[in-house]
């Protein structure tokens, strides 16, 4: 894996076409080797919505893709949807909503579904699921950068945020990290942060990512992605790139060196 593109919380629906322009040279420029889409593909779940998401995702033309649902491509006000068919218009669009694994070229990524169509915004993670990213991070590739994602974050940079951490966060950082997680990436609250977790004599990361191209942006995060590469066996470099409005266009705007625990493995 030479370059992973993290794309969360597009929100196609409400997305600004001048960022969705920029991301798209910035991809032509970059050109990442994969693309995480982490969630929140729509603004409501609406077709219309999911088609213009996936017509986007194709025009990155990035060869590997994994996508994530989030909590708002679950139909919110149509309860019957949401009852008894909540992720079919992500599948006709996006394929299986359920967990998958992607394998390639010294990456192995572990995409989780954090929804549940009985939380309107929360996210939760099973025992389950727990237990079977644990394993999958066990029997990784030898040598194999090892990341989690999932739309709601398992940790984030702001007291105040706490609240929107998933539910079961503090044993999937546990046994993840035992299992020899490198990184854990997410989304949701459209806060970019970069965090160390802890748990002896382990470590991972914790990286968000913002909006990517939705005007549904905070006071103090504009739109944003992620752009990871690896750097050697010991280290992954985060960069954070940020739309300006003055240029028009992405630009670096953070780069976090993050040295990984492979002598701990």
């Amino acid at each position: 894996m030479n370059l992973l593109l993290q794309v969360s919380d597009p929100h196609f629906g409400a997305e600004r076409p001048e960022v969705c322009d920029a991301l798209l040279r910035l991809a032509q420029r970059e050109r990442p080797h994969v693309l995480l889409m982490s969630g929140d593909l729509t603004q409501r779940a609406r077709p219309a919505q999911f088609a213009a998401a996936r017509r986007f995702a194709d025009s990155l033309n990035v060869p590997h893709r994994l996508t994530l649902p989030g909590n708002h491509d679950i139909p919110l006000f149509d309860l019957a949807s949401r009852l008894f068919r909540p992720y079919a218009r992500y599948r006709r669009h996006f394929g299986p909503a359920h967990d998958g694994v992607l394998d390639v070229d010294g990456l192995r990524l572990i995409g989780l579904d954090s929804t549940r169509r009985l939380r309107h915004v929360d996210g939760e993670l099973s025992d389950v699921q727990i237990a079977r990213t644990a394993e999958l991070l066990r029997s990784a590739p030898n040598g194999a950068l090892r990341v989690v994602a999932l739309h709601h974050p398992l940790e984030v940079g702001r007291g105040s945020e706490r609240r929107n951490r998933v539910h079961g966060h503090e044993e999937a950082i546990r046994e993840w990290i035992r299992a020899g997680a490198d990184l854990m990436l997410g989304g949701h609250i459209h806060l970019p942060s970069v965090r160390r977790l802890e748990h002896a004599p382990r470590w991972s990361w914790a990286v968000l990512a913002g909006t990517a191209v939705s005007h549904r942006i905070r006071h103090d995060a504009g739109n944003s992605v992620n752009l990871l590469r690896r750097a050697g066996d010991r280290a992954c470099i985060v960069e954070r790139w940020d739309f300006r409005d003055a240029s028009g266009a992405f630009e670096l705007a953070a780069l976090n060196a993050l040295p990984l625990a492979r002598h701990c493995r």
